[in-house]
């Protein structure tokens, strides 16, 4: 399959970088919304963002130009007929999204690839309204698309080769770094980053240490960017509770996944993170002396994360006492997580390691945390916390086996 007009449905933050990339790629670009407003607008962000990335020296002023003339704009479904993909990115509505592809089998040539961007919903009930299901994939975007490398390209048990080969050269000419990914729940990358967040609850649930602590260890001695609660704080502890319950009924209640009753407790109290104000931090400036949650500001002044990830306990004490308490125990449930998605034929171990990396600015990949740590001693904490807290902390038979090799 060659693709050369690529159609994008949506044009708010998502569609329309998907559109600026695609362009820049060299593709005769088509952005879709049936709001007119809501298409100017996406417009007008796509225009504004190629004149940005001049600015900043990341592309020419000729080849913004020459990628501006490639974008049209269109309200009507039947003007993206001769693109040979379509990538959707209408929200996150699993009956509007399957509206969208039976529609777009209909308006598009029988050789169209029809991708989605979701991030949450799967592939395959997405593509239940579509007669040849061979031509639907997953092309799941971070956000946003301009500045993140990575690109899940998702395949269902329908999905042909020659379909997902084609969306993977497409990824690569956009510049982007595709990774293979099976239609399960989170793909690989929002999976992986499952037990970054519930383990750091379960720590805080369990009084190890409290959240500004966890994050500062997770900072500093794990080279995080952020830690698990600011980063629940950035995204919206309603919209992350929400991925977590969508995640725990998607897998079959595993009690690794389980949704935790602390989150559950903070957004019933409207602390919702950085957008109500008050989330595990306080974001008002100056602080406010009544609020409930440590200033944010003030938790991060003059701290910096550390230039090397270290599991050695004596290092991670210097930084908390009980640093030793918390990042290996968070490390040997991502290992974890990584071992059971590996049995379940998700994606590869190079890919798992990629998507962390790129997708959520991790300082190294699962598979290349549980290298560190070994498999050995990932295996004997679960084990003790499984004996303690209960089938969380049960190990996945690919660590039990290489534990023991």
């Amino acid at each position: 399959m060659n693709v050369e007009r690529i159609g994008v449905i949506g044009a708010g933050t998502m569609g329309a970088g998907i559109a600026q990339v695609a362009a820049l790629g060299g593709y005769e670009t088509r952005l879709h919304d049936p709001v007119p407003e809501a298409l100017e607008t996406g417009i007008g962000r796509l225009r504004r963002a190629m004149a940005k990335g001049v600015s900043k020296g990341i592309w020419s002023e000729h080849d913004a130009d020459e990628a501006g003339s490639r974008v049209g704009a269109t309200t009507s479904l039947a003007d993206l007929c001769e693109c040979d993909l379509v990538i959707e990115a209408a929200p996150e509505d699993l009956e509007l999204k399957r509206k969208l592809f039976a529609d777009l089998a209909d308006a598009c040539g029988p050789g169209a690839i029809l991708a989605s961007n979701t991030s949450s919903l799967p592939i395959t009930a997405i593509a239940a309204a579509v007669p040849e299901r061979r031509r639907v994939v997953g092309m799941h975007f971070f956000n946003p698309p301009a500045l993140m490398k990575l690109v899940e390209v998702v395949a269902t048990a329908d999905s042909a080769p020659a379909a997902l080969d084609a969306t993977t050269e497409v990824g690569l000419r956009m510049g982007r770094t595709p990774i293979r990914a099976k239609d399960s729940p989170g793909f690989i990358a929002n999976r992986l980053a499952r037990p970054f967040t519930l383990e750091s609850l379960r720590m805080l649930g369990d009084g190890v240490a409290d959240a500004a602590t966890i994050d500062r260890v997770c900072r500093r001695g794990g080279g995080f960017r952020m830690g698990p609660f600011e980063l629940i704080d950035l995204i919206g502890l309603d919209v992350n509770l929400s991925v977590a319950r969508s995640f725990y009924a998607q897998g079959g209640e595993p009690a690794r996944w389980r949704p935790s009753p602390i989150q559950e407790a903070l957004v019933d109290e409207g602390r919702l993170g950085r957008k109500s104000g008050q989330g595990f931090y306080d974001y008002s400036d100056p602080p406010n002396p009544s609020s409930a949650a440590p200033s944010h500001r003030l938790s991060r002044q003059g701290d910096s994360a550390a230039d090397e990830l270290t599991l050695d306990p004596a290092k991670l004490a210097e930084i908390d006492p009980a640093g030793p308490a918390i990042l290996p125990r968070l490390v040997a449930q991502i290992a974890n997580e990584a071992a059971f998605a590996l049995e379940e034929e998700v994606g590869s171990r190079a890919d798992m390691d990629t998507a962390m990396r790129l997708g959520f600015n991790w300082p190294r990949g699962p598979l290349e945390l549980t290298e560190l740590m070994g498999s050995e001693r990932i295996v004997a904490l679960l084990e003790a916390l499984q004996a303690e807290k209960g089938d969380a902390y049960r190990p996945a038979p690919g660590l039990i086996a290489a534990a023991k090799s």
